[in-house]
């Protein structure tokens, strides 16, 4: 292994870089088997040593002592470790070395020494007296990503690993090894570089990956082999049914970012927030369905037909949902004509509106106090009546929780009374949930309708009713809610 000495010039005189100088060239190297000094043993130490044993450096440790864990890592990789303090000599045959010790003395003369040898050399905390450094790391094996301030802010740079972790799935190093074992097959058809990369870049971010990244390999290669023996199956559909939860976009689940990302058109309505609709890549078609009560811009059974045909279309549709798509979202009926026609399809669930807005308005669902079950409930029925096993509802130690039920509000409140439940019972209304305009209304079954009346909120509402609601004055000023 070879490596230039930092005092060799890097940038050619004809680069025209002008005063934009890189002072770390992000590079990957191979340390298998090669011989690395680590200097110290305590815990920078050994943070340092779990990342080179892992890249199958063959570690020496020069230290009086070490710590209980470096010890078992050097035990472990079959390590050594040099009782006694750094020499000069230590040096002899490395190929690296790092310098994590207390003393800023003892740290300054490993990097003189390594320097007169041409040895790499890293000292921890100290940019200045180093080669190379240590950046934050995303592992995704083998893929990984690499982040780096120069040393000017580790804290920073593990912030932005931290952000960049959450928009990697887990799984994205079984995606790179599934694609290296067909990588030589996916040559041998695919001669010609461009409609090769065209190819990868299609595969990698269509049915095939969601296959290897749900785990279900022998579906992906199924797949995989289709598309190389007829190109028309790279540009077979599919359909995402997302939930979108109840409005903040920092709800959102990783997997359903990471769809949405990858969508050619996005089909939404008036219950999932703008900011979450723009997180659709740029250049992905929008398509407004409505979903208004009583307006429906485009009928259900228009866009189940939609869905099919912008999938057969060869498209990746992702379905925007309001909350989750199996609770009062209409999931299943969306993805039945799918089913029939055997379109692939996942369901992505988000979070439903009762937990999101009951937590942001401080009104815990459930409490060892007040309430030992939730139920949740339509707010009106398939044909606009508000129909219920009223009688079922009476009970003080569960809390009802209502989707759509503006308009049956009085109904609801009257109907409650009428079979049993105090007129006391406190109700809470939580307008537009989670979002920077959240309203919370409270009130009792008794004079619950006429403040609504006298409110005039605006839908999405969800309702609450029970005992729990008696907690939204205390713990409201503590939560999460907006403003």
């Amino acid at each position: 292994m070879q490596f230039p000495t930092p005092c060799n010039p890097i940038w050619a005189a004809s680069a025209n870089w002008g005063d934009k100088r890189l002072e770390f060239l992000p590079v990957s190297l191979r340390l298998a088997g090669t011989p690395v000094l680590l200097v110290g043993g305590g815990g920078v130490a050994t943070r340092k040593a779990r990342l080179l044993l892992r890249a199958g450096a063959r570690l020496t440790v020069v230290s009086p002592a070490v710590c209980t864990e470096l010890q078992v890592l050097l035990d472990e990789h079959d390590g050594v470790w040099q009782q006694g303090y750094y020499q000069s000599a230590d040096l002899h045959g490395k190929r690296l070395v790092v310098a994590a010790t207390p003393e800023a003395s003892v740290n300054e003369q490993v990097y003189h020494d390594a320097m007169r040898l041409s040895i790499q050399v890293n000292v921890v905390d100290a940019p200045h007296l180093c080669t190379f450094i240590f950046p934050s790391i995303v592992d995704r094996d083998p893929v990984l990503v690499a982040i780096s301030s120069n040393g000017q802010s580790p804290v920073l740079a593990r912030i932005l690993r931290r952000r960049i972790e959450a928009l990697l799935p887990s799984e994205y190093g079984r995606l790179a090894r599934f694609a290296g074992r067909f990588r030589e097959l996916v040559k041998e058809a695919i001669q010609a570089d461009g409609p090769r990369r065209l190819f990868w870049e299609q595969a990698l971010e269509g049915t095939v990956a969601e296959q290897v990244l749900l785990g279900r390999e022998e579906e992906a290669e199924r797949k995989l082999r289709e598309q190389l023996r007829d190109t028309n199956a790279l540009h077979s559909g599919e359909v995402y049914l997302v939930g979108a939860g109840p409005g903040d976009p920092d709800l959102l689940t990783f997997k359903a970012a990471r769809l949405l990302q990858s969508a050619d058109v996005v089909l939404y309505d008036r219950l999932v927030s703008p900011a979450i609709v723009d997180m659709a890549r740029r250049d992905a078609e929008r398509i407004y369905v409505g979903k208004r009560r009583a307006d429906h811009s485009v009928p259900q059974t228009e866009i189940n037909q939609l869905l099919l045909d912008l999938a057969q279309q060869g498209k990746r549709v992702v379905r925007l949902k309001g909350g989750d798509p199996f609770v009062f979202g209409r999931g299943g009926e969306e993805i039945e004509l799918l089913a029939q026609h055997r379109i692939p399809f996942q369901v992505v669930p988000g979070i439903t509106a009762a937990s999101g807005a009951a937590c942001y308005a401080g009104i815990p669902l459930t409490h060892r106090d007040y309430a030992q079950s939730v139920r949740f409930v339509a707010g009106y029925l398939k044909n606009d009546t508000v129909e219920h096993d009223w009688a079922s509802f009476q009970s003080r130690s569960e809390t009802l929780v209502f989707y759509m039920g503006l308009m049956g509000l009085p109904v609801i409140c009257a109907q409650l009374q009428a079979h049993g439940r105090s007129p006391d019972t406190p109700v809470a209304l939580v307008e537009r949930g989670t979002t920077l305009e959240q309203k919370v209304l409270v009130g009792t079954l008794a004079d619950m309708a006429e403040k609504v009346a006298e409110a005039q909120p605006a839908a999405p509402t969800l309702i609450i009713v029970g005992d729990v609601v008696r907690l939204h004055s205390s713990l409201s000023w503590f939560g999460s809610a907006p403003g």
